[in-house]
């Protein structure tokens, strides 16, 4: 539980938790049945391969002065994946309990802070506003909860409840507007406008009418928010006129800019090397010949998969991006709720390592891929049709039912 309640806090404390539960897991006893749990995921033969393929770049290829940082990055990121599969359902339902209260308290701080007004303890401070790139990931973290919310209240709508889905849809457009606008995350407004209807065509993939009022409705609300707002409607444009100025070569210190110049040159590193890549450690220097000079401070290059691929080759780029399309193709499988909580959690995971470096960057990977792969965990419990049902304590669950799997 600890780790999913500490993911909206700094960096230091998730790695004390991520610490903590190897740490647990190695001295509580059944590693075997763990380690059984492990080979039969299907996620288990592709970290495998990312994890060899990386060592034996490190053996083989060239060290740099940042080696040692970036193979651990990178082996993190594979024992991350691990760790969340090595949960047994129980513990996956207390990191999700964890994760979920703390995401309920910070909501209620968020709402306080702009009703009132208060200074906001240090750690704390990117919860309610744009501070670096652990706002980023609490945002991203947001998401998923919106991303929650929405499949709840589709399944509501499903099941001939439209009242009861009201509050969750409230939820979602009001965690859309903190994401956007206090947080400043395009990352995660795109992953919202993507994800959301993707979880519809997920719901009525077999009914056909219901999906397309669906996604119309989905479209006219979307029209109208970013009619409402316009300071979102203002950072899509400047997204777009920036692309369109790096296009034309121009150099300014601009979100979009620095990933234009990163993608086409890291695109180029991998393309001169595309067995072996240039090494672990190998894309600073390579950056520091090709890239812009002014933007010659950066160390990764805004998207997980380019990253692997620029230092380790194809090899390496496939095999990340076959963890996490298998991911998604796992939660995509399974037709209930499970899954479409799975799939809206590890899709935003996706598209976060795509257009962010969402799992290098510890201070967002450490939250986001972990509760990701904690939903898919819940997901893969293949003969319990309600894997979320113990989420809410029992006396909660007196009042009201837990949501029911919806095909």
């Amino acid at each position: 539980m600890f780790w999913g309640l500490v993911v909206f806090m700094p960096v230091g404390v998730t790695y004390l938790s991520a610490i903590l539960l190897l740490l647990t897991m190695l001295v509580a006893g059944g590693l075997r049945e763990r380690y059984a749990r492990l080979r039969a995921n299907p996620l288990w033969w592709p970290v495998v391969a990312y994890l060899a393929w990386t060592f034996l770049v490190l053996a083989f290829g060239r060290h740099y002065p940042e080696t040692g940082s970036n193979l651990f990055h990178g082996v993190r990121i594979g024992l991350t994946i691990l760790m969340a599969m090595a949960l047994t359902r129980e513990e996956a339902i207390w990191a999700l309990r964890g994760f979920l209260l703390v995401a309920a308290l910070n909501i209620l701080l968020i709402v306080a802070y702009y009703a009132v007004g208060f200074p906001v303890w240090s750690p704390l401070r990117a919860v309610v506003m744009e501070v670096g790139n652990k706002s980023i990931s609490n945002a991203l973290l947001f998401s998923v909860v919106a991303s929650t919310a929405a499949v709840w209240g589709i399944a509501q709508i499903a099941a001939h409840k439209p009242l009861r889905a009201i509050p969750a849809f409230v939820l979602l457009l009001g965690l859309g507007v903190v994401v956007a606008l206090p947080l400043t995350s395009r990352t995660s407004v795109l992953a919202l406008l993507l994800v959301i209807p993707v979880v519809c065509i997920h719901q009525w993939r077999n009914h056909l009418k219901m999906l397309v009022s669906a996604l119309v409705l989905g479209a006219v609300v979307l029209g109208a928010g970013l009619y409402q707002l316009p300071q979102l409607q203002h950072k899509v444009e400047t997204g777009v006129q920036e692309i369109e100025e790096a296009q034309a070569g121009a150099i300014f210190k601009g979100s979009w800019v620095i990933r234009y110049y990163m993608y086409k040159d890291t695109g180029l590193m991998i393309a001169d090397r595309p067995l072996t890549g240039w090494g672990i450690g190998g894309w600073t220097e390579q950056w520091h010949k090709r890239g812009p000079a002014l933007f010659a401070d950066s160390n990764m290059p805004h998207n997980d998969f380019l990253w692997v691929g620029a230092q380790g080759g194809l090899p390496a780029l496939l095999s990340l991006l076959v963890i996490m399309v298998a991911a998604v193709w796992q939660a995509w499988k399974r037709p209930d709720m499970a899954g479409r909580y799975a799939l809206a959690a590890t899709l935003i995971a996706l598209i976060a390592s795509s257009v962010n470096s969402a799992m290098r960057d510890a201070q967002i990977g450490l939250a986001l891929l972990f509760i990701a792969m904690v939903y898919l965990r819940l997901a893969q419990e293949k003969q319990d049709p309600d894997p979320w049902r113990d989420l809410l304590p029992s006396r909660w669950r007196k009042k009201e039912t837990a949501p029911q799997a919806a095909a």
